[in-house]
Formats: C-alpha cells, structure tokens, sequence
C-alpha cells in the first residue's frame, strides 16, 4: 500500500490546527496513536498537555491568561476498557459515556457537531482503537461553511503493518479557516514511538505547534508505552 510521508505533509502546510494518527507499527507489534494541537491565538497557545493515569487532558499553562476555556481545556484522550478513544473537544467524553453504557463510537458522535466558533466552525475529529488494532476515525464538520448543516463522516480500518491514517482539522491556513475534506490521508508508522514523536514534533511549524501525544499499545500485551511533548513546559 503506498503511504505518504507524514513529515512531508506537516512540513508543507502551516496550519493543520489539530490531528489524529492512528495506524499499526510495520512489526505489528504495536498500535500507534498520535494527537497534536496548534494555536494561532494566545489562548490557544497558553496549554499543555498532562497525563491523567492512562488519560490525557489539557491544561492552562498560565492560569491568569486564560481568556475563554470551554473549547480549549478538555480530555483528548480517554481509555474505556480496551478502547482508546482520542478527539479534539469534549466529545472524547460523550463517547467515553455511551461505551460504559454499551453504546458505539457511531451513535455518541451523532449526538454532537462541529465547534461553535463561528466563522470557522472548526470539526470535530476522533478516533477509536479497539482490541485487535481495528480502528475508526470520524470528523463532524459544517457544509461549505453553513452552520445550519453537519456532515457526519465514519471511516473504518483494519490493522495494515506499516500503515496509519492521518485527519486534521483544517485543509490549511486561512481566513477563515478551510475545513479537511476527503478520506484521511494514508500515512507511514515506523516501529519506534521515539523516532514517531521526533518526525512529528520537528515537522510541525515552530510558530504554531502546542503539544503532541504518542502512544504505542502492544496488540498482544495491551502494554502501553507514552510520549508526550509540549512547546511550554
């Protein structure tokens, strides 16, 4: 299967705002698992990530800065079980819910739309690992712009070694700011988590990069193993 070097794709676009990898090392050993946010605005700026026992959440790195937290400080990560579920908002939560009462990953993000932050009406992008490596991605985002219309989107994959899929928030930069649009992007995971963090961090631009989450979990032990890098520390 042929896959884009995600270095590349970081390195030419400014501003993807927040991404999800998910894919399976090319042993297929592990699955791996990355998250990223950038900010343009100083409130966007001012978080870290932290590790809550096996979750992740953010945080204000200076509390007296704060401006606005009801769409910057949330769980982008929680473990349900042998689910993984990483977002970029609150719906983390709303899925983390609906899995405890025997919900889906599907009908918890039906529930939700895209962020409130007119004019860009920034997507909601999650994903999900389950036991085995399967993994979904999904991205609830607004038609050309409308706020009266969500599209809802699911793509789901099996565990190819050496393979990952990539969504982002934005096409790009831009006033305002372009929605992704298509399939997520088909991607190469190398076998490091160490090498994996390194070609993220380093690709993503200086200027706007915030934090950056990685996680391999081993498909046979459930062992996990964490990185996690934030530009304010």
């Amino acid at each position: 299967m042929k896959t884009e070097n995600i270095g590349n794709l970081l390195r030419g676009n400014s501003y993807p705002g927040r991404g999800i990898v998910i894919g399976t090392t090319p042993d297929g050993k592990n699955t791996a698992i990355a998250y990223f946010i950038m900010g343009r605005s100083g409130n966007s700026r001012n978080r870290v990530f932290a590790a809550e026992g096996e979750d992740l959440r953010t945080k204000a790195f200076d509390e007296s800065k704060v401006e606005d937290p009801s769409l910057i400080i949330y769980y982008p990560v929680r473990v349900v079980g042998s689910d993984t579920v990483v977002t970029n908002g609150d719906q983390t939560d709303t899925v983390r819910d609906a899995l405890v009462l025997g919900g889906s990953f599907e009908s918890a993000l039906r529930t939700r739309c895209f962020e409130p932050d007119a004019p860009n009406y920034t997507p909601r992008i999650s994903g999900i690992v389950r036991a085995g490596g399967e993994y979904s991605l999904s991205i609830l985002k607004s038609m050309d712009g409308d706020p009266a219309v969500c599209l809802r989107q699911f793509f789901d994959y099996a565990p190819a070694n050496g393979v990952g899929h990539f969504i982002h928030t934005y096409s790009c930069d831009g006033s305002p700011l372009p929605s992704f649009k298509g399939e997520p992007e088909t991607v190469g995971i190398p076998d490091c988590i160490d090498e994996f963090k390194e070609l993220l961090w380093s690709s993503l631009d200086a200027d706007n990069k915030v934090s950056l989450f990685v996680r391999f979990i081993n498909r046979g032990t459930g062992k996990t193993e964490t990185r996690i890098v934030n530009k304010n520390c």
